[in-house]
């Protein structure tokens, strides 16, 4: 290792053979090689790292790293309907000011002792959320929706003492895969849907609860896009077998659908990546927790709940309520285990709730709601494809099945990015009983005109 070439890189002070020495002398070793003693020569990586020569100007790395973000394709160049879990809504400048503030811009949440600013936008965050889902307590931010899903059934089994959870076939897939990793004690049982609605067959779902049920989920809309209309049938189905009633919720669909709770549910989860959060290839996604205000349910959340304090001088703080509750207060005998890096996107959410307001969140569920109905209606007439459950009303997402059609959604796909535009999520291999279909997406910043395009483009492709 020592004789290899050494190379100065400019942006890694550490690399310069003095402050190499100087970290040497402090450590008291007189080579890098004896730093790794500990681990045994045969273990080392022995070659030299395959490192590009630095380039040592900065203009000449400017332009090194925007010659190879330019061979991205990106929803700015390209329209885009695309959905699937994440998705491309407006973010207002506002969101990104504030997020990236210095005194927010970290992945450590910070403690109640020192960070009384940031308490108190997460306690807006959970204030602001609670109203939105019409529940009494809601929780820290999680990693994202899959994880939500995964906790607020995790909750149902630690609350009830029961091992078995129902959900939708029409799932998403990712989801079901973390949650099948999660709960991977319990028993997961698919629930058939109606081919022709996409609705939950409730025959199916009576023959299936058991009394060793602790959860029925549903999400509302459904990944596949269509509105579940049988939420209340469904809670009380659940809630008759002594099983916990848990709904994935949309937030950007709250301002016109009903919150689940006032059909029954006794969890509200799912993702906050449409609250002020850009598309970022994994970035960007946080999810909700929110239940009622009920003991067993409160003690079984495994985040941090953060609540208003006021003093005998009439002064008002923040702090964390019920810590003992999770890792941070109990360590390994804590409910679950908890993370806080995603205490930023509460923010975030936080300043576009409060910047929407209920008539922001009327008028996007409103948008989304009409261009998804728009688009439904100009694609249906389009000969070789098809809607698929179109007895149902969908909100944001919706399925065209090409099966009509002589080329695949992948074939059909690379014809519509030659032409400027992403298609929808291929699922002939997620849903084999939907046949060659996709999942297309509208937002509230796909234009009429947009919509129009695909139309036409799909016809000239299917022609």
């Amino acid at each position: 290792m020592s004789n290899k070439k050494n190379i100065v890189y400019p942006y890694m002070p550490n690399s310069v053979d003095s402050i190499k020495k100087e970290m040497m002398d402090e450590l008291g070793i007189r080579s890098i090689d004896e730093l790794y003693s500990y681990i045994p020569k045969q273990l080392r990586f022995q070659e030299k790292l395959n490192l590009p020569e630095p380039l040592l100007s900065e203009i000449e790395l400017k332009e090194h790293v925007e010659e190879i973000l330019s061979k991205n394709i990106s929803c700015d160049e390209n329209i885009n309907f695309l959905g699937a879990g994440c998705y491309r809504h407006y973010v207002p400048a506002i969101c990104d000011e504030i997020n990236s503030r210095s005194e927010f811009l970290t992945a450590y949440c910070g403690g109640t002792y020192s960070d009384h600013g940031k308490c108190q936008a997460i306690f807006e965050f959970t204030s602001l959320m609670g109203e939105l889902v019409d529940m009494d307590v809601v929780g820290l931010a999680t990693y994202d929706g899959g994880q939500a899903t995964c906790t607020s059934l995790r909750m149902a089994n630690r609350i009830t003492g029961r091992n078995e959870l129902l959900v939708p076939r029409t799932m998403n897939p990712e989801i079901l895969s973390q949650l099948r990793n999660y709960c991977d004690s319990m028993t997961i049982t698919l629930i058939n849907f109606n081919p022709k609605t996409g609705q939950i067959d409730l025959n199916d779902l009576k023959n299936k609860i058991s009394e060793n049920t602790a959860g029925v989920f549903i999400e509302n809309p459904s990944y596949l896009g269509f509105i579940e209309e049988q939420g209340e049938e469904i809670g009380k189905i659940a809630h008759e077998h002594g099983a916990i009633f848990v709904v994935s919720a949309d937030p950007s669909s709250l301002g016109v659908l009903e919150a689940p709770v006032n059909y029954g549910a006794d969890i509200t989860c799912g993702d906050i990546q449409c609250l002020g959060m850009h598309m970022g290839y994994g970035s960007g996604q946080s999810g909700y927790i929110a239940s009622k205000d009920k003991p067993e349910y409160i003690m079984n959340f495994p985040n941090h709940f953060y609540s208003l304090y006021e003093n005998d001088k009439g002064e008002f703080g923040f702090s964390r309520s019920l810590n003992q509750r999770t890792s941070y207060g109990s360590r390994e005998k804590a409910v679950e285990y908890l993370g806080t890096n995603t205490g930023l996107w509460a923010i975030t959410a936080a300043v576009y709730l409060s910047l929407m307001g209920p008539e922001g969140m009327y008028d996007l569920g409103r948008n989304i709601m009409y261009k998804s109905q728009y688009a439904i209606m100009v694609l249906s007439e389009i000969k070789g494809l098809k809607v698929m459950f179109s007895d149902s009303i969908s909100f944001k997402e919706f399925i065209l099945n090409f099966d009509e059609s002589s080329k695949t959604v992948e074939e059909i796909n690379k014809e519509l990015l030659n032409r400027g535009i992403f298609g929808g999520k291929d699922l002939s291999k997620e849903f084999e009983e939907l046949g060659n279909s996709a999942l297309y997406c509208v937002t509230e910043v796909t234009r009429k005109s947009d919509i129009d395009k695909l139309a036409n483009e799909l016809k000239g492709i299917l022609g």
